[in-house]
C-alpha cells in the first residue's frame, strides 16, 4: 500500500492530475500507519506483521 501510495503521488505530479496525488497521500497516511501498528507488535486485520 506504501509503495502503490508512492507511485501514485509521483505519477499524479508528473503529469498534473489531482486526483491521483491525492489517492497517493491518502494510500501513503494509511500504509505508514499499519506499518507503524505492524511494527509495534499489534495485530493489523488478524495478522501478527503487517507487510
Amino acid at each position: 500500500m506504501l509503495v502503490l501510495g508512492i507511485i501514485l503521488l509521483i505519477i499524479g505530479f508528473l503529469t498534473g492530475i489531482g486526483f491521483l496525488w491525492t489517492i497517493g497521500i491518502i494510500l501513503v497516511v494509511i500504509g505508514l500507519i499499519l506499518w507503524i501498528l505492524g511494527a509495534a507488535g499489534h495485530a493489523v486485520g488478524g495478522r501478527r506483521h503487517y507487510w
